[in-house]
């Protein structure tokens, strides 16, 4: 979806607004996967707009705000995880944001099978190597095509479906070896 921005700052603010709505979700989803933690990943998506909206002025308009937003997103998260803060805190097992996920309509029981099913995806994804649990979620997101996850993790487009394929492969062995 392309961005237009003209020179006034309240253009600027308003088109930033829009990029927040239409991807902040996403990154969440994205950080809270490789975190492993909500509460990391809401700080993780915030400090990822605060970075964007810092170097606002240098995006240009040939690439898909998504793809931007999605190389902050890799690079804070790889910084989070070789932090000490991370590697000395020991992350939340409430997963609220899966409560907060679940239609009101919904009964208990699927309420609780749905957080299960989080908690077992969430388990099996810790499990795997860090570059496929990372091109797994960026491959989830279904509006990034092979050439924007192989630009954004620096490889081709060919290496992304081997890696994707491998993730994939081992992801489903990690889940089924876990039931």
């Amino acid at each position: 979806m392309p961005y237009r921005v003209k020179s006034a700052e309240s253009d600027l603010s308003a088109v930033f607004a829009k990029i927040y709505e239409d991807n902040a979700k996403t990154i969440y989803y994205y950080a809270l996967r490789i975190l492993g933690d909500p509460a990391a990943a809401e700080d993780a998506t915030h400090d990822v707009f605060l970075k964007a909206w810092k170097h606002f002025h240098e995006f240009r308009n040939e690439s898909n705000p998504r793809t931007w937003l999605y190389r902050i997103a890799i690079n804070h998260c790889r910084n989070i995880l070789k932090s000490h803060y991370h590697k000395n805190f020991s992350t939340a097992e409430d997963n609220r944001e899966l409560e907060d996920m679940a239609i009101q309509t919904d009964t208990p029981l699927k309420v609780i099978e749905n957080q299960e099913l989080g908690d077992a995806i969430q388990k099996t994804l810790d499990r795997l190597p860090h570059d496929y649990k990372e091109i797994l979620l960026l491959a989830a997101d279904e509006q990034l095509s092979y050439q924007e996850i192989a630009d954004l993790i620096n490889t081709s487009t060919d290496a992304v479906r081997g890696r994707l394929h491998r993730a994939r492969r081992l992801f489903i062995r990690y889940f089924q070896k876990d039931k």
